[in-house]
């Protein structure tokens, strides 16, 4: 299915219209980070499956369904026309946008670090030198200390950031380092955030690449989601008792292309 045909305007008497039989939307969201997308018992829930679908709901999609991806499959996944839209931590980049059309961002996080509860040889970033840092497959976060900082750590590859956690949990990493809102999720007694933000992790809504027209409406859809108090909702729903400082406003585009 094209979003071309789910979002254009041929037929349509208004941007929201749909043209009967492509009014259904596919969103890939991950199934394994909790706070933002988890799947239980087979039901999808999760920050970023409330926010794609009200995204879906602005467009004109009577029927949204959603479908686990990963962050080393989800270009595969927007290009297999298996998903139209990504919402999945899909964190804005140069390299990622020569493969993909992004949307938004629908927020801005900023990458931090989780250690496990007492460790108190990690207290900065700068700590994790030397130290067994996670590397969660297809993310770039620890390109952003290893190549962006300059920090020498032990990478240790894991599948996703759920198994970073786990590894983290079983003593095999010293350290997981990602978006705040990713590692909110997985808070619990056992392990904690630093609160050492040191970039801006720009989460866009991924689509084929070249739909402009679909960019757009999807920003307009955001826009909107901020403006009529759905963001800050959703935001304080699911996270308002990790302690982390929300933002609440509409975040900078970067422009559709």
């Amino acid at each position: 299915m094209s979003l071309a045909l789910v979002f254009g305007l041929a037929g349509c008497a208004t941007a929201s219209a749909s043209i009967p039989g492509e009014d259904a939307i596919t969103i890939g969201v991950k199934i394994d980070q909790p706070g933002l997308g988890r799947k239980e018992n087979g039901v999808f829930r999760g920050f970023e499956v409330d926010v794609g679908s009200y995204i879906a709901r602005r467009l004109g999609a009577s029927k949204v369904t959603f479908k686990e991806v990963r962050s080393d499959n989800r270009e595969q996944k927007l290009e297999a026309h298996s998903v139209d839209l990504v919402l999945a931590p899909y964190s804005i980049t140069p390299d990622r946008a020569n493969l993909v059309t992004f949307a938004g961002p629908y927020y801005v996080a900023h990458q931090d670090v989780m250690v496990k509860r007492g460790d108190t040889r990690i207290r900065t970033i700068r700590d994790l030198n030397g130290r067994k840092m996670c590397q969660a497959s297809g993310s770039v976060s620890t390109e952003r200390v290893v190549n962006g900082l300059g920090i020498a750590t032990n990478l240790v590859p894991a599948s996703s950031y759920s198994d970073c956690v786990a590894k983290l949990r079983a003593g095999a990493v010293d350290a997981v380092s990602t978006g705040d809102l990713v590692l909110a999720g997985f808070a619990a007694p056992d392990v904690q955030i630093l609160n050492v933000p040191f970039t801006d992790e720009r989460y866009g809504v991924g689509m084929r690449k070249g739909d402009i027209d679909a960019c757009e409406k999807v920003n307009r859809a955001i826009t909107t989601m901020y403006q009529d108090g759905t963001a800050s909702r959703l935001l304080r729903k699911w996270f308002g008792s990790s302690g982390l400082k929300l933002v609440e406003e509409v975040p900078q585009f970067e422009g559709c292309s």
